[in-house]
């Protein structure tokens, strides 16, 4: 293809360097994978400046998502929980995951289903905000559970 955008088909490598260079233009090899390798006659420099430029765009929309930890423990107060609560939601509505994690201690494992029934409650309470994307699991003295916000597109399930 020419600057113009106008194909020449199949030809020899030394015949389309020699058209680039009559026309003081670079022959640049755009798809080098395709058979034939499809080349182009173009200005090497503007190129490269509108691929970094498309590329810090598509880097502009790309929305980061941080995921964010909440500590309980089984023997929290209603307080402190509420509170705790408090942080989650925020967290949720930023479009950050929280990660919500009670902590046991020596034989307060025993009452894993005390901890299975906070992850829950937390879950229940924060629901309009954001959904279980992993549910209570027991990892060694801890049960994690992983909310991830609701998004925009499902329309609120």
């Amino acid at each position: 293809m020419d600057d113009a955008g106008q194909q020449h088909g199949i030809m020899p490598t030394r015949e389309a360097l020699r058209l680039a260079q009559e026309k003081g233009l670079d022959l640049v090899n755009v798809a080098p994978d395709a058979r034939p390798p499809v080349c182009r006659i173009m200005n090497f420099g503007r190129y490269k400046y509108e691929q970094s430029k498309r590329e810090k765009e598509a880097r502009k929309r790309q929305k980061v998502i941080n995921v964010k930890e909440i500590r309980l423990r089984p023997t929290i107060d209603e307080h402190d929980y509420q509170v705790k609560l408090r942080n989650a939601k925020r967290f949720l509505t930023a479009g950050d995951k929280v990660k919500v994690t009670v902590r046991f201690r020596g034989r307060q494992l025993v009452h894993a289903d005390t901890g299975k029934e906070l992850l829950t409650r937390m879950a229940e309470e924060t629901e309009e905000l954001g959904v279980v994307e992993r549910k209570p699991r027991l990892e060694g003295m801890q049960m994690i559970m992983i909310l991830a916000p609701r998004s925009e597109e499902k329309g609120g399930k």
